[in-house]
């Protein structure tokens, strides 16, 4: 051309060569998005495990907390076992004056 070499003309390219990279980053978001997919399922079964063995233990979580049931258990006995304490310190106590129990002072 303008040294007086000829150029000579490019060989066309081919689609193949011209896809390539587009193929690549297809290939690589493509593997990107299933391990993720993956790991959301891994995350979707462990959610669901754990919250099949905490309701064999009478434990159920809500958006409201965690609450917990008793089993096998009445109201009323429920109610005596828990306060049953109240109960055991109201009988020991000891009156001022009187002596007894086992309060220090």
């Amino acid at each position: 051309m303008a040294w007086g070499q000829p150029s000579q003309p490019s060989p066309p390219t081919s689609r193949i060569w011209a896809l390539l990279p587009f193929l690549i980053a297809l290939t690589i978001v493509g593997t990107i998005s299933w391990v993720c997919y993956q790991i959301y399922l891994t995350f979707l079964r462990a959610k669901a495990e754990t919250v099949q063995k905490m309701e064999a233990r009478n434990v159920a979580l809500s958006r409201g907390g965690v609450r917990v049931s008793v089993r096998n258990v009445g109201h009323e006995k429920y109610v005596d076992q828990t306060q049953s304490w109240a109960v055991k310190a109201w009988n020991l106590r000891s009156p001022e004056g009187t002596g007894k129990g086992k309060a220090k002072k």
